[in-house]
C-alpha cells in the first residue's frame, strides 16, 4: 500500500529565525516518522522579501522586474537550505530545491508569474528513497529560463499546485494564527475561528482582505478539490478546513468580515458620455496588467461624466499614468487619487438564500455614522469603500451586527474554537 502523501507549507513567521526553523524542523520530522511522505513548501526568513525590496529601491527608483525577481528568490533559497539542515540534524535524510529546479514552469510575466505546469520527475524518486523533500515557494522558471516570482503569497500557490501534481492527501498550510476567523482577531479580539468554510467563501475572503492564504492558491484547490488545512506552526490544535462543501447551519448567513486598507481610489473627472469612453479606459488598464476592483460612474450632467474606481495600492502609479493618458486622448478632465479609503465585505454562502442582508450591514454602520462611498456585489459578498480612519469600528460594528461572536461554528470540531 502506498505510503500517504502530505505537502505542509511553512510561511515567512514560521521560519523567522533559527529557533522557529529548529521547531518546523521537529514538526516535519514528526510527520515523516508518523508514516508520510512529505514535501515542505517553504517561504523566506520573516521580513526578507521586504527587505530585499527595499534594498533594491535604495539602488534604482524603478528596477527592472527581471532583476527584482533574481533578487527576491534568494530569500526562498536561504530558507530551503536551513530548514534542510535543521532536519539532517535530526538524523532524518532531507533535499532542499529551488523552484525552477523541480520544475516549476511559469509564463513570462514577472513579479507576478502564473504557473503553467510542474514536471515531477524530479521529486519523484526522492520520494521513493523516502527523503523529506523541501521546496522554495513563490518562485519558478519561464522558458526563457529566467527566474519569476509568483507575486505576494506565492508561497501558498506553489503548495497548492505541488499538491496537485503530486496528487497530496492533504495540503496543510502552517501561519502564525490557528486558522480562518471570522475577523481579523487583532481588530475583534472576540472573533470566532472556522472549523471549516467552503472554497468560494474563502476566494472571496483572501480577495478582499483576509490575510490567511493568497486568493490565487484556493482558486487553484477549488478547481481540483485539494483538501487545505489552515493550522498554526506554534500549536498542535486543528485549524480551519478549506473545502468544497460545508455543512451550513440555517442561521449562518455570513460567515466573516473582512478589511482591506491598501486600495486607493481614482478619479477621471468629465468623461465624455457617449459609448466606449468607460470601454477605452478600462482597456488601457487591462493592457498595463492593472487589475481594477470596484467602478462608480456618476449620473451623467452638461454631457460629461466623472468616473471613479479602486486599484491596489501597489498599482497606483502605473494606474495614474495610464489614466492620465487615456484621459487626455479621449478629451475628459483631471485624474485625482484617494488613499484615505478602505475597503470593508462580508462573505457568507448564506447570503443567497437570505433577504435583508444588505440594509443589516449599511444599517450598522449608518448608526455608528460610517458613510459608504462605493458598494459592489456578488451572491454570497457585499463590498463597501469607507475612509480608512472609520475601518477598525466598522468592522467591530458590522462583525457585532451579523452575531459572528456568538454563532454557533460550522463542522463538527466546534469545540475546538478560539478566540
Amino acid at each position: 500500500m502506498s505510503r500517504k502523501l502530505i505537502v505542509q507549507k511553512y510561511g515567512g513567521s514560521s521560519v523567522a529565525n533559527p529557533e522557529r526553523i529548529k521547531r518546523v524542523a521537529h514538526r516535519v520530522v514528526e510527520a515523516k516518522r508518523s508514516g508520510a511522505n512529505v514535501v515542505v513548501v517553504v517561504s523566506a526568513l520573516g521580513d526578507t522579501t521586504d527587505e530585499l525590496l527595499q534594498l533594491a529601491a535604495q539602488v534604482s527608483d524603478h528596477p527592472a522586474e527581471r532583476e527584482l525577481d533574481m533578487l527576491m528568490a534568494t530569500g526562498e533559497q536561504v530558507s530551503v537550505a536551513l530548514l534542510a539542515m535543521a532536519i539532517h540534524a535530526l538524523g532524518e535524510d532531507a533535499v532542499s530545491f529551488t523552484g525552477a529546479q523541480v520544475g516549476i514552469l511559469t509564463e513570462g510575466t514577472h513579479t507576478k508569474a502564473r504557473i503553467v505546469a510542474i514536471n515531477t520527475r524530479r521529486l519523484e524518486p526522492e520520494l521513493l528513497r523516502s527523503r523529506i523533500v523541501i521546496v522554495a515557494g513563490f518562485q519558478g522558471v519561464n522558458t526563457n529560463q529566467d527566474i519569476t516570482t509568483l507575486g505576494r503569497g506565492g508561497s501558498d500557490l506553489t503548495a497548492v499546485a505541488l499538491a496537485h501534481a503530486l496528487h497530496a492527501d492533504v495540503c496543510e498550510i502552517f501561519t502564525d494564527v490557528e486558522g480562518v476567523y471570522t475577523a481579523d482577531p487583532r481588530i475583534v479580539p472576540e472573533a470566532r475561528k472556522l472549523a471549516a468554510i467552503s472554497y468560494d467563501e474563502m476566494l472571496e475572503m483572501a480577495s478582499l482582505g483576509a490575510q490567511v492564504m493568497q486568493a490565487r492558491s484556493i482558486f487553484v484547490a477549488k478547481r481540483f478539490n485539494i483538501p487545505i488545512h489552515v493550522r498554526s506552526s506554534f500549536s498542535l490544535r486543528e485549524g480551519t478546513m478549506i473545502q468544497k462543501t460545508v455543512r451550513a447551519m440555517e442561521d449562518i448567513v455570513v460567515s466573516g468580515v473582512t478589511l482591506r486598507r491598501d486600495e486607493a481610489k481614482i478619479t477621471i473627472r468629465d468623461v465624455p458620455d457617449k459609448p466606449g469612453m468607460a470601454a477605452e479606459i478600462f482597456r488601457d488598464l487591462a493592457a498595463a496588467g492593472i487589475n481594477v476592483d470596484m467602478i462608480v460612474q456618476n449620473v451623467s450632467r452638461e454631457g460629461s461624466t466623472d468616473l471613479s474606481f479602486t486599484v491596489d495600492k501597489g498599482d497606483l502609479a502605473s494606474t495614474l499614468r495610464v489614466s492620465r493618458q487615456v484621459s487626455r486622448r479621449i478629451g475628459a478632465g483631471e485624474v485625482t487619487t484617494d488613499e484615505g479609503v478602505a475597503k470593508l465585505s462580508i462573505v457568507g454562502i448564506g447570503m443567497r438564500s437570505h433577504s435583508g442582508v444588505a440594509a443589516k450591514m449599511f444599517e450598522a454602520m449608518a448608526k455608528e455614522r460610517v458613510n459608504i462611498e462605493m458598494i459592489s456585489t456578488s451572491e454570497i459578498k457585499i463590498s463597501c469603500v469607507i475612509r480608512k480612519i472609520h475601518a477598525d469600528r466598522a468592522v467591530r460594528v458590522v462583525h457585532r451586527a451579523f452575531g459572528l461572536s456568538r454563532a454557533p461554528v460550522r463542522g463538527k470540531k466546534a469545540a475546538l474554537v478560539n478566540a
